[in-house]
């Protein structure tokens, strides 16, 4: 008898890939319904914005987390996983995690937003909280888990299903635009990057777009990364309300997706952050956190060229209130 060749989209060695993109958002097709592709006009051309704030889990990190999850062998999911977020990231996993039954254990910032840290424990699972003001090695930390647990790292964004499973956003808004716009296709992708998972996702998803990569100043290590050809880390960053992007670096498997499709890093201020934030609210009335409104930010401060066929996400809307309030009254 033929031994039967492994399915190498489950090939743990493997590269993330177009057709692992599209794998993943079948599964997510299967799961959940699309988030809107909402239409924002913009002196006189058409952003489309991918409202992924009105994911289960309030961002587009269900995705990921589910894409991974549901390929574990039966032994890991009785093992377990771990994971490491400042929250939007970690309520995923810890959602794919209790609709499959599996424990989860997240490694989450002390400093986190006081939403993020109720809502994913709300979700059952167990948080391990780390220093990261004091500059504790939160991958460190997951380490010593998976190793004394037995359990599987599931990170948060340099992890080949993870890459494919935000990926899967641009499959999805790609069919909503060609449904909206009569067979449009998008020639531009705008994203908010942070380890660059949900970049190189999109970057594979979308082949035939420009792709920017959109970080707060100072903890842009990825536009340096592009610009330099090596991974660079951040060093003595400023503070940032951009609780979602703060990476120290990104990971080899996503700068590699980067550099081949030659991504743009663009760097946005506080400043102007809020003010996407405030647009968001007053144009589209939803909420978007200070991390899911950096890509918008960079679009609305003229540092990236619009187009009419253009993809800006806002991907995610977990924001503690008061610092909403805040921003909205123009206080932050």
């Amino acid at each position: 008898m033929t031994p039967q060749t492994p399915d190498p989209l489950i090939d743990p060695n493997r590269a993330p890939s177009h057709a692992g993109v599209r794998r993943a958002a079948q599964k997510i097709a299967a799961l959940l319904p699309p988030t809107p592709l909402l239409p924002l006009d913009v002196d006189g051309m058409t952003l489309w914005c991918k409202a992924e704030m009105l994911q289960p889990i309030g961002a587009f990190k269900i995705r990921g987390a589910w894409h991974r999850l549901t390929d574990l062998s039966a032994d890991q999911r009785r093992a377990g996983v771990v994971g490491v977020s400042s929250g939007n990231h970690a309520q995923g996993v810890a959602w794919a995690a209790r609709q499959l039954g599996i424990p989860a254990t997240i490694v989450m910032p002390n400093d986190a937003p006081q939403a993020k840290l109720s809502a994913t424990r709300a979700l059952g699972a167990e948080v391990v909280l780390y220093d990261r003001p004091g500059g504790d090695d939160r991958d460190a930390i997951a380490r010593a888990l998976v190793e004394r647990l037995g359990r599987t790292l599931v990170h948060a964004f340099g992890d080949v299903w993870v890459i494919e499973g935000q990926g899967s956003m641009g499959i999805e808004a790609a069919a909503q635009l060609s449904a909206l716009a009569n067979g449009k296709t998008f020639d531009t992708v705008v994203a908010c990057c942070g380890g660059g998972g949900l970049t190189a996702g999109l970057a594979l998803a979308l082949p035939d777009t420009q792709v920017y990569a959109v970080e707060p100043e100072g903890w842009d290590d990825v536009r340096r990364s592009l610009l330099n050809g090596q991974i660079e880390r951040v060093t003595n960053p400023p503070a940032t309300a951009c609780d979602a992007l703060q990476t120290p670096a990104t990971h080899p498997v996503n700068f590699a997706v980067l550099q081949a499709r030659d991504v743009t890093g663009v760097a946005v201020s506080e400043y102007e952050i809020r003010a996407a934030m405030r647009l968001v609210f007053e144009r589209l009335h939803l909420v978007v956190e200070p991390g899911g409104a950096a890509a918008l930010a960079a679009v609305m401060a003229g540092k990236v060229p619009i187009t009419d066929a253009m993809l800006v996400t806002l991907s995610g809307g977990n924001v503690d209130a008061a610092l909403f309030a805040d921003v909205l009254r123009g206080e932050r």
